[in-house]
């Protein structure tokens, strides 16, 4: 009766756990001259359709193309495990998402996917290899088209990633579009290889959190984006090291609908262990904290802090503006976005570029509601008298409709901060020290 009742339990426990699907039982090849694309996508199917599981990688080397995820699928990467990109461009499948946005307007590529798709995680102690260095950059708008993404989820739900390592993308390395309850947590991100190689990109995403990341990218770091419509909203990121030669933090560029209930802290910004090569930005990386709005969307109720960082151009730069780029051909931007409700404290800048810090509006546009404060900023220094009066020369182009940058107009008027078209804008305990004598006041407001 014992075993009986032993073998029924274990019966029933066995029962209630969700299988293994192991690749190597689908024919995948620890052999990168093979592909072994079909494998994994067997197992992914079979697993989906069983009503769930973890699909295993072991240990070992494996080459793929385009693999689409399915709901309840468990990627799980084990100790030693890497999965190649394939390095020709016939080996992804073009596909084409339902959801529009500025960046989905045509079919792109990417080497791990899902769309509308949920409960799904990526998890583990190995790595993803896009080896995007590969795939040249061939036109100005070839990201995601002859150059790979590495991960993209659109309109999906309850996604996991997590431990694993992700490197060498083609361009984006994760593209998260649309989803909601997202977590990422743990993971090494290294992406240095190609343009428009941004570590972490999300866009128009509901319910985030983001922790305990270490990333190393040439482009953009941590990336919030609005490509579409709808805001980037309730999101809480911490406890990561990044660099990046271009923006370390930065909400923006694209802000169709831009960002609310944003929560950003205890992020350490440094320069990059290899600083030999980039293909964008700055060797000291351009703001460390930028936060934009210019395609009409809004931004309120954002706290940057307790931020370190060592080098930046222009440590924190604000910007709204009137580029007023569409997500879509046909749907023009009709209004002037909105930047009301910012708080960033307790910031510790050291060895940055002479640049300084803005926080600029547009004219009947302004920038509403900033407090900054307990805010430490060593820079270089070194602007004189004869070169401040060029400096002035080129501040009074307000540049309303450019590419919002911080270093936009190269050295400001300020070696602090110059503020311009802004209002209640309130700074306390902010500290300014330069390296070399510099003839600019610490905060100009205009």
């Amino acid at each position: 009766m014992k075993r009986l009742l032993l073998l029924i339990f274990s019966l029933a426990t066995l029962n209630g756990q969700a299988a293994d699907y192991n690749i190597l039982n689908y024919g995948a090849k620890n052999d990168t001259t093979r592909l072994s694309t079909r494998a994994i996508q067997r197992a992914i199917d079979e697993c989906s359709k069983a009503g769930g599981g973890r699909v295993v990688v072991p240990s070992g080397n494996y080459k793929i193309g385009t693999i689409i995820l399915k709901s309840n699928v468990h990627l799980h990467l084990a100790q030693g495990a890497t999965l190649y990109g394939s390095t020709n461009l016939k080996d992804y499948i073009p596909l084409k998402t339902d959801y529009v946005s500025f960046r989905t307007q045509t079919q792109t590529v990417q080497l791990i996917y899902g769309d509308n798709v949920q409960n799904v995680a990526i998890d583990g102690y190995g790595t993803i290899d896009g080896q995007g260095r590969y795939f040249k950059k061939l036109a100005e708008t070839d990201e995601g088209i002859t150059r790979p993404h590495l991960l993209r989820f659109i309109q999906s739900q309850d996604i996991t990633v997590r431990g694993v390592t992700l490197k060498n993308s083609g361009c984006w390395m994760q593209h998260y579009l649309a989803c909601d309850r997202v977590t990422i947590d743990g993971i090494k991100v290294f992406n240095r290889n190609n343009y428009n190689n941004d570590a972490l990109d999300l866009d128009g995403c509901h319910d985030v959190i983001v922790t305990n990341m270490f990333a190393d990218s040439d482009d953009d770091a941590i990336t919030l984006k609005s490509t579409s419509p709808r805001l980037c909203e309730n999101i809480r990121i911490a406890n990561c090291v990044v660099s990046s030669h271009c923006n370390a933090i930065k909400l923006g560029t694209e802000t169709n609908g831009g960002f609310r209930n944003i929560n950003i802290s205890g992020i350490v910004i440094k320069p990059s262990q290899d600083q030999s090569t980039f293909f964008f930005g700055r060797e000291l990386g351009l703001a460390a904290i930028a936060l934009e709005i210019v395609d009409g969307g809004v931004m309120e109720n954002i706290i940057v802090n307790d931020i370190t960082v060592i080098g930046s151009s222009s440590p924190i730069f604000i910007r709204l503006g009137n580029r007023a780029r569409g997500y879509k051909e046909g749907v023009p931007v009709t209004q002037v976005g909105k930047i009301d409700g910012i708080r960033i404290s307790n910031v510790q800048v050291r060895d940055a570029g002479p640049i300084g810090c803005s926080i600029t509006g547009i004219s009947g546009h302004p920038v509403e509601n900033v407090w900054i404060e307990n805010v430490s900023i060593h820079h270089k220094g070194g602007v004189t008298a004869d070169q401040l009066a060029k400096i002035e020369e080129r501040i009074a182009d307000e540049k309303v409709k450019s590419y919002p940058e911080s270093n936009m107009w190269g050295n400001l008027p300020a070696k602090g901060f110059f503020i311009r078209h802004a209002n209640n804008i309130n700074i306390t305990n902010v500290t300014i020290t330069t390296e070399l004598p510099d003839v600019r006041p610490e905060i100009l407001r205009r």
